[in-house]
């Protein structure tokens, strides 16, 4: 079946960045002049997901605000002639049905994985986390390139690339075979091992393509590390019986949840930028003699 529907959790506290993020979701921080959902909101879009669902808590009004119709603000923007803010504004709202469920308690991302059950159906979906920023260029992205390997493998895929060794330990990483470029069979998965436990360098980082027999699976996954329902228990359970993928996906990936990722998110986003990347290289330059 084509994958039609995508999930973004989005309701983590966010406590890396308090206070900015004691009155501010964490996902609307802006990585220059777009909040970083926003940018996970567009990768979806053009890779042909139709409609998302986005996995918030208390306190995140503001994203579903975000990706509604402002009308007071679509007007004045009309009135003054101000076109291309106004095609900027309806941007957001017009490609793509957004759609919102509430975590009540935070048990982990499995958990905030399986409120998206009713509105997944019996497809295979889509997940990207609000926390990765995924950069491209011109090239497919990045959860289109998993897409593209679920439709010619089936089952699920599971998107990773390498990290280093002292950074196994904040990721699920992937015990398998490699089958061919880019593409390894998922035979273990080890949610955070320490260094000696990790079974090799290639982690999972933040975007998923699952069967949606998923959904029975998490409901009888017990909680794991931290007390929390892991999504890679769950995907473990799964890969017992169905296929189950990894794909080194192709593009350069943000942690923004991190302050040292977002930071180069937004150095690096304004330096693509055509009005800002000269002045700002400039600026840079002078400052770092």
């Amino acid at each position: 079946m084509k994958v039609r529907k995508a999930v973004i959790p989005a309701a983590g506290l966010g406590t890396r960045f308090l206070p900015a993020t004691k009155a501010i979701p964490k996902e609307m921080l802006p990585v220059v002049d777009v909040p970083t959902i926003q940018y996970v909101v567009e990768e979806a879009v053009k890779s042909g997901i139709e409609d998302i669902l986005i996995v918030t808590g208390r306190g995140k009004g503001e994203i579903e605000d975000h990706f509604d119709k402002a009308y007071e603000l679509e007007a004045e923007l009309e009135k003054k002639g101000k076109k291309d803010l106004l095609a900027m504004s309806r941007a957001i709202w017009q490609k793509v049905n957004i759609h919102t469920v509430r975590q009540k308690e935070p048990k982990g991302l499995g958990h905030a994985i399986g409120c998206a059950e009713s509105f997944v159906g019996n497809e295979p979906f889509a997940v990207l986390l609000g926390d990765d920023v995924v950069y491209t260029g011109e090239g497919r992205p990045c959860i289109r390139q998993l897409i593209d390997v679920q439709e010619k493998k089936g089952g699920s895929v599971l998107g990773v690339q390498t990290v280093p060794e002292k950074d196994v330990v904040k990721y699920g990483i992937v015990e398998g075979k490699k089958l061919e470029e880019r593409l390894y069979s998922v035979d273990g998965l080890i949610e955070k091992p320490s260094v000696e436990e990790a079974p090799s360098h290639v982690a999972i980082l933040g975007r998923y393509v699952i069967s949606p027999r998923i959904f029975s699976i998490l409901r009888e996954t017990p909680p794991g590390k931290g007390g929390e329902i892991q999504i890679t228990d769950a995907l473990l359970l799964l890969a017992k019986e169905e296929p189950v993928h990894a794909y080194d996906f192709e593009g350069r990936r943000y942690d923004v949840g991190d302050k040292q990722g977002f930071l180069e998110a937004t150095v690096e986003f304004a330096l693509r930028d055509p009005k800002l990347q000269g002045p700002f290289r400039d600026y840079l330059v002078r400052l770092l003699k």
